[in-house]
């Protein structure tokens, strides 16, 4: 190995131990001692359930771990959003588990808990996943109320959203281990079957001391809405658990006798490892966004046996659109070429950009892959669009649109892995966030922007430059270079993943190692859906 891939392989192992460094703080939730009262009360944490019920030897995936982070500080911050949402196995059947997180603010929402539960109800209605519950929640976190009680993308879209999914047919098993307060209470409630662990778990719309102000009434909340009360007075819940475990056994047991599901029909083969070391993945990628490199060598460490059957591989090479396999599912590639390419319509093409042949054969290439029914998986690292006098006259606002016609329209579920840069059109194109994807994940190398940094602070400057002149201010360049300092660290602080995950941009930042999990279970998941839509471009300029 040459000096370059040996500083690249240190560079990115360094990105991915911040990563471990911060889910090892993540995981701890609101901190040791709290976990420790929890189990002082005979509680488990969120964690704790979630380990327990899932299948141990399956693999599993974490939803918004990272959600929250940095986020609300002034409020003693909000880890994983104050809830952990994991796919995984129970009972040999992939389902999706939702766990209040009590550590974290007696497990209340934030206005990013609304956000990321949402997220997971969407994960289960478009693969039509079993959704399990575990309620341990004080409500709605009072002084943020007005960011997460009224709109239409906040809390009670959670109980809008049971109805629907109760309504196509999708299993909601709710298990009460904590409180369930005010509103809250109606979702275990409107799933098809709910327990309450006996001494811990509580539903009620309005807890004693809300019922001593509003009625006079002296009651404990034992009496008032525990399990007791709710399996043999209200019948509000179906079976009464002695512990935390029994209620996490009896859900195993119904979960295993749930029936098996219709299928979409996704090809899958034996699963095959790579053929090239996927470890080399880390001395492949390098340490600046502006470097070049060849996406080939990463495709050919992800995908089984690194066998690709690539489509129209001498036109429009600024993006590889290929077939594959990844653990044995066929997939869609379609990735930006990092490396400045030579084509014999434009000449030399620029390493992530998106020319007009590209567009064009990405296009072709998504409706080929909807009309024989194979996934997509979108590898970006994609600076936009080529702009200038020769691209605008060749048309790329019209193949550009093509595109991104074709990206929204697809009815193949589409997965993405955001590799590097991320920015502007470029991100719309390649299925951004705003393209439904069914999961989207980012590289510890990612970054997500409108422009790029550096050019973005020269535009930033140039605005604040005129605001100040405006204002009288004299800007001489040693003020110019502490502008453009403090404009470049915020922006660089906005484009790093750590920030797009936080506010859920992305499902996670994830290993690239783990990007062939991230990728199967996905198809796994996505594969319980039949697909019920017609492929149809509408109009487009031809």
């Amino acid at each position: 190995m040459d000096l370059t891939f040996n500083k690249r392989e240190d560079h990115n192992k360094l990105l991915l131990s911040k990563l471990r460094q911060k889910l090892k703080q993540v995981y701890l939730g609101g901190g040791q001692k709290r976990i420790d009262a929890l189990h002082s009360k005979g509680k488990m944490s969120a964690r704790e359930r979630i380990d327990y019920l899932l299948d141990e030897k399956k693999p599993n995936i974490e939803i918004g771990a990272l959600t929250g982070d940095e986020m609300y500080k002034e409020h003693g911050g909000c880890p994983s959003g104050g809830v952990v949402v994991k796919i995984g196995y129970i009972s040999g059947k992939q389902c999706i588990v939702v766990a209040n997180d009590a550590t974290v603010k007696a497990g209340a929402w934030f206005p990013i808990t609304g956000k990321k539960n949402l997220r997971a109800q969407e994960i289960a209605m478009e693969n039509k996943l079993p959704i399990i519950y575990l309620v341990d929640s004080a409500g709605v976190y009072l002084p943020m109320q007005d960011e997460i009680f009224p709109d239409k993308e906040m809390f009670g879209r959670i109980f809008r959203n049971n109805a629907i999914m109760s309504s196509m047919g999708i299993t909601q098993i709710s298990a009460v281990m904590g409180s369930c307060v005010a509103g809250g209470a109606y979702l275990p409630i409107m799933s098809d079957e709910a327990m309450i662990v006996d001494k811990t778990g509580s539903i009620f719309l309005a807890g004693s001391y809300l019922v001593k102000a509003a009625i006079g009434e002296d009651i404990d909340n034992e009496t008032l809405g525990g399990a007791t009360t709710h399996c043999e007075i209200s019948g509000v819940t179906d079976y009464k658990a002695k512990d935390d475990k029994d209620a996490l056994d009896r859900i195993k047991s119904i979960v295993g006798k749930i029936g098996d599901y219709e299928k979409a029909g996704f090809n899958r083969i034996e699963a095959a490892k790579p053929a090239l070391d996927e470890q080399e993945i880390y001395g492949i990628l390098p340490e600046s966004r502006a470097e070049q490199y060849d996406m080939y060598e990463i495709i050919n460490r992800i995908v089984d046996n690194s066998e690709l059957d690539e489509y129209k591989p001498d036109y429009g090479k600024s993006i590889i659109c290929t077939y594959a396999r990844i653990d044995g599912w066929a997939v869609g590639i379609v990735a930006n070429q990092r490396k400045i390419v030579k084509s014999k319509k434009d000449g030399m093409q620029f390493g992530g950009v998106i020319y007009s042949d590209s567009a064009d054969k990405a296009t072709r290439f998504i409706a080929n892959c909807n009309q024989k029914k194979i996934p997509l998986v979108f590898l970006q690292d994609v600076t936009g669009f080529m702009v200038g006098s020769k691209s605008e006259h060749g048309g790329i606002i019209k193949d550009g649109a093509k595109m991104v016609n074709a990206v929204s329209n697809s009815v193949v579920p589409k997965f993405t892995i955001i590799v590097g840069n991320s920015y502007g059109a470029g991100n719309y194109a390649m299925c951004g966030k705003a393209y439904d994807p069914r999961l989207i994940t980012a590289w510890p190398s990612a970054q997500l922007a409108v422009m790029g940094g550096e050019q973005a602070a020269k535009v930033l400057l140039q605005i604040k430059e005129a605001t100040l002149k405006a204002q009288g201010v004299e800007v001489d360049e040693v003020k110019k270079q502490e502008l453009l300092n403090e404009i470049t660290a915020k922006y660089n602080d906005e484009t790093s993943p750590y920030y797009a995950a936080a506010r859920l941009w992305t499902d996670g930042i994830i290993d690239p190692l783990d990007t062939r999990k991230w990728i199967s279970m996905g198809i796994e998941a996505a594969n319980h859906a039949p697909i019920e839509k017609q492929f149809n471009l509408g109009v487009i300029q031809v």
